[in-house]
């Protein structure tokens, strides 16, 4: 039985010199903080298979920084985001309207995370999923595991030059875009993203890049060389351990 998309969110940008980002000797004090926060012992046991310090060292969040997620599934990442960012910062988490009909029991438990302490920091944004719109400009937008998503027919699908370009705009100047998702074979386009749920990463990268943004460094924390990136990532044997690619795009700041 195929699963639904809502299954795979929930389940589951001058020059700039580009980089492979080595794992960091050493996670920031605030890093460390935030992923020790007693508010989500829950999500402590995964933090080591989704490399938690190493993807939040590589998107460079900090302390009173502006955050955009797009589309925030369960809220593993929001909650680091909301501890990260403390009481000065902010996390804006958008929900897809295209998601209501799937998910009104993981909306409903949204809205009341976002009214609980520690999490007052976050704002939940239902909005269309092609219409991407912020109060202010942040610093980062970060997605995870969804990229793809928006290209499939259930989000519209998404006009991505247009969509990215939105991106573009809800960045302050010298703000940063990282993509992580699920990779796909070297040349497969888009052609996998409603079958396998993976996409091919230089795909992403000329997508991005059309928007404006640099690419400004990639991470190799999440690959997996034993994953032939030909497999469903619902599969068994597959899941929780894809070969996954980590982006970052940087807006010029001129």
């Amino acid at each position: 039985m195929r699963l639904t998309p809502i299954v795979a969110f929930l389940a589951i940008a001058a020059t700039f010199a580009v980089v492979a980002a080595p794992a960091p000797t050493g996670a920031s004090a605030y890093v460390t903080s935030a992923l020790a926060d007693p508010a989500r012992k829950a999500d402590t046991g995964d933090d080591a298979r989704r490399h938690a310090a190493d993807v939040m060292t590589f998107a460079d969040v900090k302390p009173g920084q502006k955050v955009l997620e797009l589309v925030p599934g369960e809220g593993y990442w929001t909650r680091i985001f909301s501890g990260i960012v403390g009481a000065k910062g902010h996390v804006y988490t958008v929900w897809p309207n295209e998601m209501n009909e799937y998910s009104a029991k993981s909306l409903a438990a949204w809205q009341g995370l976002v009214t609980k302490a520690p999490y007052t920091n976050v704002s939940l944004l239902q909005q269309p999923a092609a219409t991407l719109s912020v109060s202010e400009p942040v610093d980062l937008v970060f997605t995870v595991q969804n990229y793809h998503d928006y290209h499939d027919k259930f989000m519209g699908p998404v006009d991505m030059a247009s969509f990215d370009k939105q991106v573009f705009n809800a960045l302050k100047p010298g703000g940063v875009f990282v993509v992580v998702d699920h990779s796909a074979v070297a040349g497969s386009g888009f052609s996998t993203t409603e079958t396998l749920h993976r996409v091919d990463e230089d795909a992403v990268k000329k997508e991005v890049e059309a928007a404006g943004f640099v690419l400004d460094g990639e991470s190799d924390a999440l690959r997996n060389k034993d994953d032939a990136r030909t497999a469903k990532v619902f599969d068994p044997a597959i899941r929780g351990k894809t070969d996954q690619f980590i982006l970052r795009f940087k807006k010029p700041a001129h």
